[in-house]
């Protein structure tokens, strides 16, 4: 069992950047592969940014390519998402995510365990 607690939110202007840090529980943490999602009003769940659990491969979607960065750390725990150059359509709600297995997905049905989200709205 892994317990995912999300912060790092706000409001932000257009341009500007943010940082998201989800901190896990559980000593198996460097199993998992881990994802950010998120959900803007209206909208169904997206992917955002995925890593693997050791080797540091990632993805993007092509909507957040260039813009967003994801790491994470196994000694601490921690999986980040650095967002950068932010737009108005990036307001969502920001999901921390992590898949049993290590390999990266896009997939939001192929990840196990869940946070609660962090919002992040930004201003036009």
């Amino acid at each position: 069992q892994v317990q995912l607690v999300e912060s790092g939110g706000g409001l932000v202007q257009a341009g500007g950047s943010l940082r998201l840090s989800c901190a896990a529980s559980g000593r198996t943490f460097g199993s998992y592969a881990m994802g950010w999602f998120r959900q803007g009003p209206g909208k169904e769940r997206e992917f955002v940014a995925t890593i693997s659990s050791r080797s540091g491969i990632t993805g993007y979607p092509d909507s957040v390519k260039g813009r967003f960065t994801i790491s994470r750390d196994n000694a601490k725990n921690t999986v980040n998402l650095q967002m950068n150059s932010l737009k108005p359509e990036d307001t969502a709600v920001y999901y921390c995510a992590a898949r049993i297995g290590g390999r990266t997905s896009s997939r939001s049905d192929e990840y196990n365990y869940w946070g609660q989200g962090t919002q992040v709205t930004v201003s036009s």
